[in-house]
């Protein structure tokens, strides 16, 4: 017979501990609270502070008297098991996405709360407040990171009263009348990125600080906390690369310290955008396996630790850098992180179904990294293609997508428990007809080049682009995609297909190989169609076998 188990006690959330030592005596003491208490832990609380319960819990039964010491030992297994199965549902739920709406044609909004809804995510970031958007995630049980855009830093760190009527229109009333369940506000999006130099230096902090203070104002400040999503950018290692020797970059040091620290004392998290995927497509020389989850060739290693993947090296260092300035304690959020499927030669379909599916095992296998065990919270870039979003970066920006811009497939995932990836429902399309280059025309004729140039300059031609998915199409399909492209981009509009007499229509697919060519969302069908919003409430665990199991639980503690 067994007397003692050991768990391994896990850190619990600031403010949490007592609440849960309140609920575990309710427990311990047979109390006829006891079913409903358990419940409420498994609602509110991760499975980290699931463990810590049970620890407590466990550690509370061995200190009877030696008389019900076995079946006190008995009943902290069933609690191991019980929690286990909990946490594997955890341990799922920790999936978010990144919605991006910079489309010509984007998917209807109560569309993509169905695909997040069938394809297991539960959190969402959004870029900016869209009305369509956040009503559509009313009552869904779809946690929401509502992003505010750079552009409104300025104003919102000049006064809190405009902080204020913010929080007002895009918070509250969302809350309040649509049932929105929006846990964060992210303050700006990489604002300290390089390339924007000393942009919003100036800015981001006051504007954090008016916001965190109108959402207290608001009657939201335990609800929504405050963050900011930063690019890798804003820490860096020494020379050498190890992790360990990770601190913030020199020029922003003291405002990263002083940001973080609000950060903690107001708890909210620090959001980090991390990219292995820039980190080959900047540096030709960079190990491709190292970019991937399996990599193993190449690997860093740093003391004790070989790192395998650039991932747990690149957020390590962060890691290391809040511990050397004392704010180990804050938690970190991947607020992006993906890989693209064109545009770019390692951005392909291979590629992104690679990466993405080692990103998907982490998650569903609890995985942390060497320094810090516990999981991050993790939201994919992206959910859809963008064919509006700016190509200064690089082609492979408007392809970011788990998805095409329509919602369709591009490759399956593994996503645990015999899921797969499933594509949007209830799309509706433009005419089954694309604009080609006819046939009898002329490849030399001297119209051909100012008309492909007019195409692609109001369309996406970014798959054409070298090492991409169209890039290896002859002069006439080259010219076919580029008409096709403007033909969708503008509504099949009559006489979009004119190009110098050059094109026409067709009702036969050209698309061949890996190169796809679109049809178009019938936008305005779903403007027609356009209903009240669907509500997805729900969870995907039977909240009835919980209590049952936990009812069962208490009997036996109540009959020993």
């Amino acid at each position: 017979m067994l007397h003692r188990f050991s768990f391994f006690f896990f850190a619990t959330p600031l403010g949490h501990e007592s609440l849960i030592t309140q609920m575990g005596f309710l427990v311990e003491s047979n109390s006829l609270l006891a079913p409903f208490a358990i419940p409420f832990l498994v609602g509110h609380f991760s499975a980290l502070d699931l463990n810590s319960f049970v620890y407590w819990s466990c550690e509370r039964k061995q200190k009877r008297v030696s008389y019900f010491r076995e079946m006190a030992s008995l009943q902290c297994l069933f609690w191991f098991f019980l929690v286990y199965a909990l946490s594997i549902g955890y341990v799922a739920k920790g999936l978010g996405c990144n919605w991006g709406t910079r489309s010509t044609h984007p998917l209807p909004a109560n569309i993509v709360v169905k695909l997040l809804k069938d394809n297991g995510f539960d959190k969402v970031k959004l870029f900016e407040a869209e009305a369509e958007a956040l009503k559509a995630l009313g009552n869904s049980g779809i946690e929401v990171m509502l992003g505010i855009p750079n552009e409104f830093l300025a104003p919102l760190a000049s006064s809190v009263g405009v902080a204020e009527d913010w929080v007002a229109q895009n918070v509250s009333s969302y809350i309040s009348k649509n049932g929105v369940d929006i846990r964060y506000v992210a303050v700006g999006n990489e604002p300290f990125l390089k390339t924007y130099k000393d942009t919003y230096l100036q800015t981001t902090f006051p504007a954090l600080k008016n916001i965190q203070a109108a959402l207290i104002k608001a009657g939201l400040g335990r609800q929504v906390k405050v963050t900011i999503p930063v690019n890798a950018d804003v820490y860096m290692a020494a020379d050498s690369g190890l992790p360990s020797t990770g601190d913030f970059r020199s020029d922003i040091r003291a405002l990263m310290i002083s940001i973080i620290k609000f950060l903690r004392d107001n708890g909210g998290p620090l959001t980090v955008n991390i990219y292995p995927f820039l980190s080959l497509y900047d540096d030709p020389h960079f190990p491709v396996d190292y970019a991937f989850f399996s990599g193993t060739s190449s690997p860093v290693v740093d003391g004790p630790v070989s790192y395998t993947n650039v991932f747990d090296a690149n957020y390590d260092t962060l890691i290391w850098a809040l511990e050397k300035n004392g704010l180990q304690s804050v938690p970190v959020i991947i607020g992006e992180i993906g890989w693209p499927s064109d545009g770019d030669p390692n951005a392909n379909i291979e590629y992104a179904r690679r990466f993405n599916q080692g990103l998907f095992n982490r998650i569903i296998q609890g995985q942390g990294t060497p320094k810090r065990s516990t999981p991050p919270d993790i939201y994919l870039f992206g959910l859809v293609d963008e064919d509006a979003k700016s190509i200064q970066p690089g082609n492979f920006e408007r392809h970011w997508g788990l998805f095409y811009y329509d919602g369709t497939t591009k490759y399956n995932l593994n996503m645990g428990k015999g899921r797969t990836l499933a594509p949007a429902k209830g799309v509706k399309y433009l005419a089954r007809q694309w604009c080609i280059m006819a046939p009898e025309a002329n490849i030399f004729d001297s119209n051909l080049p100012g008309s492909v140039n007019y195409a692609c300059t109001y369309a996406d031609c970014t798959s054409m682009g070298y090492g991409s998915s169209c890039s290896r199409l002859d002069a006439r399909s080259n010219a076919s995609y580029a008409f096709n492209m403007y033909y969708q981009t503008v509504n099949q509009q009559n006489g979009a297909c004119q190009f110098s007499n050059l094109s026409l229509l067709t009702t036969t697919d050209p698309s061949r190989d890996t190169c796809r060519f679109e049809i178009m969302i019938d936008v305005g069908k779903h403007e027609q169609a356009r209903s009240p919003t669907t509500s997805y409430a729900g969870s995907r665990r039977n909240p009835m076998m919980v209590v049952i199991m936990l009812v069962l639980m208490w009997i036996i503690g109540v009959v020993h």
